[in-house]
């Protein structure tokens, strides 16, 4: 049979569609696989994951309080007196010219300086003596206001007709701070009573130093 350059071609297009389609057909499924897997890839590569953190931070700053106790023998004008012999006491009559049977008295207060951040409680120690107290006693009075006579009453600390040189056990008051506390606290007034007995002998001399000792709480 002899065929037409038109079935030729006719042919010959069909036979390349038919080569094409085969070819196609042929890819391995393996190629197609990873054909795939890299559009898979292709698209993940494209996701950004945002990353969530924060934080929280705390800070605390320390700094001691103050602590300072102070002394007044007129109930005004307050200092500090830290070692012996302190501040002098005032006595109503001259304790340098004693006789058996005077009584002589002197007012004190303490109280918690400015800027002292803490209470205190304050502990009366037995009075350090110098050359001869024999015969003489005492009692300490807390009145209400500044201030140290015969008529003075109040809470008493140390009791009558003890020997000066001596504190009977624990003796002790209390003192609260200023508020606020850049001002001084509230002075806690005392009263000293010294007695002379019938064995004071004459020209005697002597000295007695009390210590109010105050911890902080």
């Amino acid at each position: 049979m002899t065929h037409t350059p038109e079935s030729l071609s006719s042919s010959g297009r069909h036979s390349g569609d038919q080569g094409d389609t085969k070819r196609r057909r042929r890819v391995p499924g393996r190629v197609r696989a990873l054909l795939a897997g890299g559009l898979v890839l292709g698209v993940g590569a494209t996701v950004t994951l945002a990353a969530w953190n924060d934080s929280e931070f705390a800070t605390a700053s320390f700094q001691a309080g103050t602590f300072n106790l102070q002394g007044s023998a007129d109930g005004t004008t307050f200092a500090d007196h830290a070692s012996a012999p302190g501040s002098s006491l005032g006595f109503s009559v001259n304790a340098s010219t004693l006789s058996p049977g005077d009584v002589v008295y002197a007012p004190y207060a303490v109280r918690l300086a400015a800027n002292t951040t803490s209470p205190a409680t304050v502990t009366i120690t037995a009075p350090g003596t110098t050359g001869t107290v024999t015969g003489l006693s005492y009692s300490l009075i807390q009145p209400t206001a500044f201030g140290c006579s015969s008529a003075t009453t109040g809470t008493t600390l140390v009791p009558a007709a003890t020997a000066v040189g001596s504190v009977p056990g624990s003796v002790t008051f209390q003192l609260a701070p200023g508020t606020p506390t850049t001002a001084a606290g509230a002075a806690v007034n005392l009263c000293f009573v010294v007695t002379a007995g019938a064995g004071l002998t004459q020209s005697q001399t002597g000295s007695a130093t009390w210590q109010f000792q105050a911890v902080s709480h």
